[in-house]
């Protein structure tokens, strides 16, 4: 259980900071379009389809990826967006 609450504020962290980045006017170019292919891969009709696959596949790939957007953005908008 505590590692699902680690990876809970990993997770809100990295929210916090994409979306301060995203409202920025000097956010890379990549940011916008990787962030809306994330948020489609969440909202997949696949997991619907299969519930149990959808849900550990968004409770693992999902926040890994938010990790590494999150990596891949300038030191600026990193450090501006964790205050």
């Amino acid at each position: 259980m505590k590692r699902i609450a680690l990876l809970w504020n990993v997770v809100k962290g990295d929210l916090r900071v994409l979306w301060f980045a995203l409202r920025q006017p000097g956010r890379p170019g990549w940011l916008m379009p990787a962030t809306a292919l994330v948020a489609l891969y969440a909202l997949a009709p696949f997991n619907i389809a299969l519930p149990l696959v959808g849900v550990v596949d968004d409770g693992i790939l999902v926040p890994l990826v938010l990790h590494l957007l999150v990596r891949c953005l300038p030191m600026d908008l990193r450090r501006a967006g964790r205050v």
